[in-house]
C-alpha cells in the first residue's frame, strides 16, 4: 500500500463519515444502515491514518501489511460485534467489569490494537527504517544546508 492508497482510502473513509451525518440529519434519525456506513468509514480512515504514518517514500509498507490488515479486520469485527449485539440489561454478564459493548470498544478496539502496534512496528524496524544511504543522504543535506547558511551570513 502506498502512500496515494492512503490517502484515498482516508479520503473514502471522510467521505462515508460525512454520508452518514448528512443521512442522520436528513432524516431527523440514526437507521441502520448509516450506522454502519459510519462505523465503515472510521474504520477506513484509521487504517488510513496509519498507513500514513509507516510509508516511507514510493517503497509502501512492505511488511506491515499483514498487522495492518489485522487491524482493520479487529476493528470491523469488533464494531460489527457491538453494533449486532443485543441491548445490555440490568442482569448482563459483565466482561473484565463492564458492559459487553463497552468491553468490546475499549479492550478490543482501543486497547488490543494500541499493544499490536508498537510490537509490529519493533518486528519490522529493520525493514522500515532509515537505511545507512538514506542516513548518508541525510548527512549531506545538513552539510550542504550549514554551508548555504554560512555563506549567506558572510555575504555582505
Amino acid at each position: 500500500m502506498t502512500r496515494s492508497a492512503a490517502l484515498l482510502g482516508l479520503v473514502g473513509g471522510v467521505t462515508l463519515i460525512a454520508v452518514a451525518y448528512v443521512g442522520v440529519f436528513a432524516t431527523g434519525t440514526a437507521s441502520p444502515w448509516m450506522t454502519w456506513v459510519y462505523m465503515i468509514g472510521t474504520s477506513t480512515t484509521m487504517l488510513a491514518m496509519m498507513v500514513l504514518g509507516a510509508v516511507r517514500g514510493t517503497g509502501g509498507i512492505r511488511r506491515l501489511l499483514m498487522p495492518f490488515a489485522a487491524i482493520y479486520m479487529l476493528l470491523i469485527v469488533g464494531f460489527s460485534a457491538v453494533l449486532l449485539m443485543p441491548p445490555e440489561s440490568a442482569e448482563s454478564n459483565l466482561w473484565l467489569g463492564l458492559p459487553p459493548r463497552t468491553a468490546i470498544v475499549l479492550y478490543g478496539i482501543g486497547i488490543l490494537p494500541l499493544l499490536l502496534l508498537p510490537l509490529a512496528y519493533a518486528f519490522t524496524f529493520d525493514s522500515m527504517a532509515l537505511s545507512e544511504a538514506d542516513l548518508a543522504r541525510v548527512g549531506e543535506l545538513r552539510r550542504l544546508r550549514e554551508a548555504t547558511r554560512v555563506a549567506v551570513e558572510d555575504a555582505p
